[in-house]
């Protein structure tokens, strides 16, 4: 059965749905397979930061900014390990912060002191002062609302609401933590955590990028070798023309010709909105030929279980781009089926 990308339009028309299958069928899942980042943290290497804030906390029964700060200048993963065990992500302990000290803790610094402990065990260690005053009041509101909320524990709720500290850690306050600490935790406990948590959902949000990046490298690496000119756009670069700027424009932004949209995701309300700004392009496209200017060739790259989730929106996508829907199983036709043969050269 030949692509979408190689029939004409009446054909395309006329037999929508058994393309819509091919497109679907080429779809592949990233679910089990992640990329690991250049963020990505080993267990010996979180069970050593572990027991470094155990040590230096006299196995949690000193949980004070102090004893704390002295922990991270040995090893800044326990930067992660004391928000774990908080249980927030960085935005959420950034906003609490702010709002218990009053010592402005934008959510990009949190993120940033987080990836900065995941990567540089000594950076931390390497603050000073004279140098890093803004980001040593953060890093000590961030310290001391963990401390004063870990060892507070789980205050009393009304019975239709749950607590973010009520988990076998923290319920009872510093209690719960030296309790787990000392006597380890229960597989059951365990599994109930990731039940409420999901399993590498933390590393899956660190990565989101890199997922999508996958396409785009894809796309990428075939225009390259084929010497294609091009502008690969930048997230949130604002180009004149387009409300919202395509991920590859070619030959360029002044004169395009032919614009590329790259996206993997397995998430549908994600896929839905890829889908949408597509066809935006090629309304784009057809407000420029009305005008009396040259329009531009659409082309979607997809992937990802998300685009397989509506039928309806996946209709309108190949008949919009006229077919020009791609996977990361047929990218290599790309060249050959599309306006972008002709900026080729062998």
């Amino acid at each position: 059965m030949p692509q979408p990308f190689e029939v004409s339009a009446d054909e395309l028309r006329a037999n929508i749905d058994v393309f819509v299958d091919e497109v679907y069928a080429g779809l592949e899942s990233s679910f089990l397979v992640m990329p690991r980042g250049g963020g990505y943290v080993e267990y010996p290497h979180f069970q050593d930061a572990y027991e470094c804030l155990k040590r230096a906390t006299s196995g949690f029964r000193i949980l004070t900014p102090i004893t704390v700060f002295a922990a991270l200048k040995e090893e800044g993963l326990v930067f992660v390990v004391l928000r774990t065990i908080l249980g927030m992500t960085p935005p959420e302990w950034a906003a609490l912060a702010t709002v218990d000290t009053g010592v402005e803790v934008p959510q990009n610094a949190a993120r940033q002191m987080d990836k900065q402990a995941r990567t540089q065990p000594t950076f931390f260690g390497r603050l000073t002062p004279a140098r890093n005053e803004v980001t040593l009041k953060r890093l000590e509101a961030l310290i001391t609302v963990a401390c004063n909320y870990i060892t507070a524990g789980a205050p009393a709720g009304a019975a239709d609401t749950v607590h973010r500290l009520d988990k076998v850690d923290t319920a009872q306050g510093l209690a719960s933590v030296q309790r787990v600490a000392d006597l380890h935790v229960p597989y059951a406990v365990l599994l109930y955590e990731r039940y409420l948590g999901r399993p590498f959902a933390g590393h899956r949000d660190a990565v989101s990028e890199l997922i999508g990046d996958v396409m785009e490298s894809a796309v990428e690496t075939r225009l390259q070798h084929a010497h294609v000119t091009f502008r690969k756009t930048k997230r949130a670069v604002q180009v004149p023309g387009f409300d919202q700027a395509p991920d590859f424009i070619i030959p360029d932004e002044l004169a395009p010709q032919i614009v590329i949209e790259a996206k993997i995701t397995n998430d549908d309300g994600t896929a839905r909105d890829k889908i949408t700004r597509i066809i935006h392009l090629t309304e784009l496209s057809r407000e420029r030929v009305a005008q009396g200017k040259r329009g531009f060739e659409v082309v979607a790259c997809i992937d990802g279980r998300g685009f397989g989730i509506r039928r309806e929106d996946m209709r309108r996508l190949i008949v919009r781009t006229n077919g020009k829907v791609f996977t990361l199983r047929t990218l290599d036709q790309l060249l050959v089926h599309t306006g972008i043969g002709k900026f080729a050269i062998s």
